[in-house]
C-alpha cells in the first residue's frame, strides 16, 4: 500500500505567531558542573537510548569486558564519575535496552544479547559494590532481546521485544510470561502504549504499522508503507493519533500522523531534513509537545500537536554542536516546576564520556506554580494490578498533582516470586526448548553433558560389535558341522 496525504496542505516549519503558550520554549543546557562526566557510554550501534532517568537515579549502559553492564548514579551526584564506580554486571552478552519501572523507582528492568530479560533492585542510596544478582532472571526469548517497556498503569506488566520476532508479556507477581505476541514477520523496531495501555503500536523493519490489542495479540489495524520506512512510533496520548519518525524513498528524514483506528493512510506527513541519523520522538501529553531529537546530530527541534490544520505546529529548535548518542527522559514529577520546566532530556556524548541534562523552559516573570502548564499528570501509583489487566479491565492513570514541587513516595513494596520453572509454556509452545545456554557456566555443563552421552553411546556401541562378531562366529561354526557328527 502506498503512503498518500490525506490533507493537501504541507506543514510549515516557520514559527506562526498563533496563540500558544509553549511558542517560546528554550533549551537551557546545565552548567559543566551539573553535568555527568567520564562516563564509559557503550559503543554499541544498536538504535536505542542506553539510557533511562527518574527522579532518584540515572542509569547508563557502559563499555565493558565480557558481558554487559550499566551503572546506575544518584540523579544528584553529578560531576566526574569514579573510575571504579560500581557496575550492574549480571549479563553474559551487551545490554541492548534498559528502562525504570514507572511506579517502584528502585525497579530496573534490563534485556540483552544473552537472550535475558531481568529485573534488579537498586538500593535507597545506591551501589556500593558491583551488583551481579537479579531479583528475575526471565527467560523464553530464542534470540537476543532488543527492547523493553513497562506497562503505563499496571504493576508488574513488562513487555519484551526479542530478534525471535515475538513480543513477550511477562507477569512479574508469577515471573512467566503470559502471553505471546506473535504476529511480526522480522526485527521489532519500536512498541508504545496508549494513555491506559489498551492498545499497543508496533513498528517493524517488514516496513509495516500495526496497532494491536496485547491481551488477545489481535492486529486491529495495520498500514504497509513500501515507499518509506518507519522507524518509531508513538501514542499520542488521548488524541486517537499515532506519530511516526522514518525515511522517504528519497532518503529524507520524515514524520507522518495517523489515525489510530483508520491506518490506510497517514493524515499527514513532511520531510525534515536529509541528515542520515535515527529521528527519536517524544510526546509530553500535558503540553501536546513533541520533540524530535537526531541520532548522531545535536539538534531538538520542536512542535506543538494540535486536533486543527496543520496538525503539526513546528515551533523551534534547540542546536548544539555535540552530537547526541541517546536521551534520557525524566519523568514528570522530577521537574523543576519553580523554574517552568515543562521537559528534561539526559543527553548521551559519546565522545567527551559526558551527559548534559538540557531543561525545556516556559519563560514566565511570576515566581508562583503555573496551573496553565502543569495540569495533573500521570504519577507513580498503579491503576491496576497485574492480574486485573490480564482478565480484561483497563483504567487511566492515577493523576498527581505536581503544586507542591515533590512526589510522596510510593509505599509499595515489589515483590519477586521465588520459584524455578523448568519450561515456559505460553500458546502451547515450550519457550525454553530453543534458548541457548544462559552462562559459561551452563554451556561448560552442557558440553560435558553431551560428551557423557556420547562416549555412553560409543560404549554401547561398540558392546553391541562384540556381541554382533560372537553371534556372527557361533552361526558360522554351526554351519560348518557336518550332519554325520550330529
Amino acid at each position: 500500500m502506498k503512503c498518500h496525504l490525506k490533507d493537501a496542505g504541507k506543514m510549515s516549519w516557520r514559527p506562526t505567531y498563533r496563540s500558544s503558550k509553549f511558542r517560546n520554549v528554550y533549551g537551557k543546557v546545565a552548567n559543566r558542573e551539573h553535568c555527568f562526566d567520564g562516563i564509559p557510554i557503550t559503543k554499541n550501534v544498536h538504535d536505542n537510548h542506553f539510557c533511562a532517568v527518574n527522579s532518584k537515579f540515572l542509569a547508563v549502559v557502559t563499555e565493558s569486558a565480557g558481558g554487559g553492564s550499566f551503572i546506575v548514579i544518584p540523579i544528584s551526584q553529578y560531576g566526574r564519575l569514579d573510575s571504579h564506580h560500581p557496575k550492574v554486571c549480571g549479563h553474559q552478552g551487551n545490554v541492548l535496552d534498559i528502562k525504570w519501572n514507572p511506579f517502584f523507582e528502585n525497579i530496573i528492568a534490563s534485556c540483552s544479547e544473552d537472550t535475558s530479560v531481568r529485573v534488579w533492585e537498586i538500593p535507597e542510596c545506591g551501589l556500593r559494590r558491583n551488583m551481579t544478582e537479579a531479583v528475575m532472571e526471565l527467560y523464553g526469548h530464542s534470540r537476543r532481546v532488543g527492547l523493553i517497556e513497562w506497562h503505563p498503569t499496571t504493576s508488574g506488566i513488562l513487555f519484551s521485544a526479542g530478534y525471535d520476532y515475538k513480543i513477550l508479556i511477562w507477569n512479574l507477581e508469577i515471573g512467566e510470561p503470559v502471553k505471546m505476541i506473535d504476529c511480526h514477520t522480522d526485527v521489532i523496531l519500536s512498541m508504545s502504549f496508549n494513555t491506559d495501555g489498551s492498545l499497543l503500536a508496533t513498528s517493524c523493519k517488514d516496513k509495516k504499522l500495526r496497532v494491536i490489542e496485547p491481551r488477545s495479540g489481535r492486529v486491529l489495524q495495520q498500514a504497509s508503507c513500501k515507499n518509506h520506512r518507519v522507524n518509531r512510533v508513538v501514542f499520542l496520548g488521548n488524541m486517537k493519533r499515532l506519530l511516526t519518525t522514518g525515511v522517504s524513498r528519497w532518503n529524507t528524514r520524515q514524520i507522518a500522523l495517523w489515525d489510530q483506528e483508520d491506518l490506510s493512510m497517514p493524515i499527514v506527513e513532511e520531510d525534515i531534513d536529509g541528515l542520515s541519523g535515527l529521528l527519536f520522538p517524544f510526546y509530553d501529553a500535558d503540553t501536546h509537545m513533541l520533540y524530535l531529537a537526531g541520532k548522531g546530530d545535536g539538534n531538538i527541534r520542536y512542535f506543538e500537536i494540535t486536533t486543527e490544520k496543520p496538525y503539526v505546529q513546528y515551533l523551534t529548535e534547540f542546536r548544539s554542536p555535540a552530537p547526541q548518542k541517546g536521551l534520557g527522559v525524566m519523568p514528570k514529577h522530577g521537574l523543576d516546576v519553580a523554574a517552568c520546566e515543562v521537559y528534561r532530556f539526559y543527553k548521551l556524548v559519546t565522545l567527551k564520556g559526558l551527559i548534559e541534562p538540557i531543561s525545556m523552559i516556559v519563560p514566565r516573570r511570576s515566581d508562583t506554580y503555573q496551573e496553565d502548564i502543569y495540569p495533573m499528570t500521570a504519577g507513580i501509583e498503579p491503576a491496576l494490578s497485574a492480574g486485573e489487566w490480564l482478565s480484561g479491565i483497563d483504567r487511566d492513570p492515577v493523576l498527581m498533582s505536581l503544586k507542591d514541587g515533590y512526589h510522596k513516595p510510593n509505599q509499595l513494596v515489589f515483590k519477586a516470586p521465588v520459584k524455578e520453572k523448568k519450561s515456559v509454556v505460553v500458546n502451547g509452545i515450550d519457550l525454553l526448548e530453543n534458548v541457548p545456554p544462559r552462562t559459561e557456566n551452563e554451556l561448560l555443563r552442557m558440553f560435558f553433558r553431551q560428551q557423557d552421552e556420547l562416549r555412553r553411546l560409543k560404549d554401547e556401541l561398540t558392546s553391541k560389535d562384540v556381541r554382533i562378531r560372537q553371534l556372527e562366529l557361533e552361526l558360522n561354526n554351526l554351519k560348518n558341522v557336518s550332519p554325520n557328527n550330529v
